[in-house]
């Protein structure tokens, strides 16, 4: 079975600032930050309490906030750090680095101000992270030739076409800001399912091996040759297309079989008994349950795709950013990978808010209540993720390492 191992990057020493040594320390941390602080704020503008600009559909303002915001600065964090083990090149630190993260700091800002900035400049600032970061990726993975890894170029480009598609809307009026965050959306969720299918078996059996219980993981040919990113695909493009259609629902109910029985062939509940190990089998196990429930969506009238999409994205998109920045992190900043408790209570917390999000659309009376309690309960997991993580993320490596 392929796999992605998280390995050692390779450093050109002291390049600056700590912080700036390697991507991962800018973008786990901030990632967090802006988990803890935008949703919160949509929270204020859920209740009434707070306006959004009025270019800018309130719910369009949130989802992109959170999918291109707090998602694209967990990916640009992961995939600064895993190009370099994939190539054996030098990690991106310094000068770039701060350019790359002072972009995205910039757009998140212009997002938060967009009431109060030109959409035009809004747009422009927002918009120049994804290219760069693609350009700083671009070069080691083609000088090394690792063509199996430059999906992950293209796959950026779809997710800056979606994040493209709110500012639009903002500029023009042209109502199809919902379309990109769903692209969006499906974007990450193809990413995990690439991701996850290699680094979830393969630290599964690492570990289990490790504890004297060693177990085979059984591929299926088809499915990883394609057709677990080939099913999230045609789902996510009738779901952008064809919303809530009856062959959205078909595909999407397809996916989370593919998906389903993908997971159950990796053993996880063996995998109880070390926390950060499993929460990445339950990260994609809410992207089995998103999928099955936006796919009823289309069929029973009583479940609202709302629910679903929050089951995708508070609960498979955060579970597993979560996970693997918490072990990402521990492990390049010369940290045995062990959780602390707070870490624990975080991964919980999390699952727990988005339940309660998945739960507040079918509970009318409720909702309310239920999304600001789901809300806070979320907010509070990624509050102690920024408490732990701040010294690993801001201090040189336990280890006295360069990175």
């Amino acid at each position: 079975m392929a796999t992605i191992p998280l390995m050692e990057p390779a450093y050109k020493g002291s390049q600056g600032p700590v912080f700036f040594a390697a991507g991962f320390r800018p973008f786990f941390l901030f990632a967090a930050i802006q988990a803890a602080v935008m949703l919160p704020l949509w929270l204020l503008a859920f209740a009434g309490i707070l306006p959004v600009g009025p270019n800018w559909n309130p719910v369009v303002w949130h989802s992109h906030a959170m999918v291109f915001g707090f998602a694209g600065a967990a990916v640009g964090g992961f995939l600064l750090t895993a190009v370099p083990n994939w190539t054996n090149s030098h990690h991106v630190s310094g000068k770039p680095l701060m350019a790359l993260f002072g972009l995205w700091l910039a757009g998140r800002v212009a997002i938060a101000l967009a009431g109060m900035l030109p959409p035009v400049l809004v747009a422009v600032i927002d918009l120049g992270y994804l290219p760069l970061l693609a350009f700083l990726l671009a070069k080691p993975l083609i000088e090394a030739g690792k063509w199996r890894n430059i999906v992950f170029l293209p796959i950026l480009g779809v997710l800056w076409l979606a994040g493209l598609c709110a500012h639009i809307e903002a500029l023009t009026g042209k109502v199809v800001g919902l379309k990109g965050v769903t692209l969006g959306i499906f974007v990450l969720l193809l990413m995990i399912a690439i991701v996850g299918g290699r680094i979830i078996p393969s630290f599964t059996q690492n570990w289990l091996r490790m504890q004297g219980r060693p177990v085979d993981v059984a591929p299926v040919g088809w499915i990883e040759t394609g057709g677990a990113g080939a099913v999230v695909a045609l789902a996510g493009l009738a779901q952008v297309f064809l919303p809530s259609s009856p062959v959205a629902g078909v595909l999407l109910l397809l996916a989370a079989a593919v998906h389903a029985w993908r997971l159950s062939g990796w053993h996880g509940l063996k995998t109880v008994s070390n926390p950060i190990l499993v929460v990445l089998h339950v990260g994609y196990a809410w992207m089995v349950l998103g999928f099955a429930l936006l796919g009823l969506s289309a069929f029973i009238e009583a479940l609202p795709a709302s629910a679903a999409l929050h089951a995708l994205t508070a609960g498979s998109v955060a579970t597993m950013v979560i996970g693997v920045m918490s072990r990402a992190a521990l492990g390049h900043a010369g940290h045995p990978l062990v959780v602390a408790k707070a870490t624990v209570w975080a991964y919980g917390l999390i699952s727990a808010g988005a339940m309660l999000r998945v739960v507040a659309p079918v509970i009318p009376d409720g909702m309310m209540a239920l999304t600001m309690v789901g809300g806070a309960v979320w907010t509070l997991g990624w509050i102690l993720y920024v408490v732990v993580y701040f010294p690993v993320c801001t201090k040189p490596r336990a280890d006295g390492r360069p990175g």
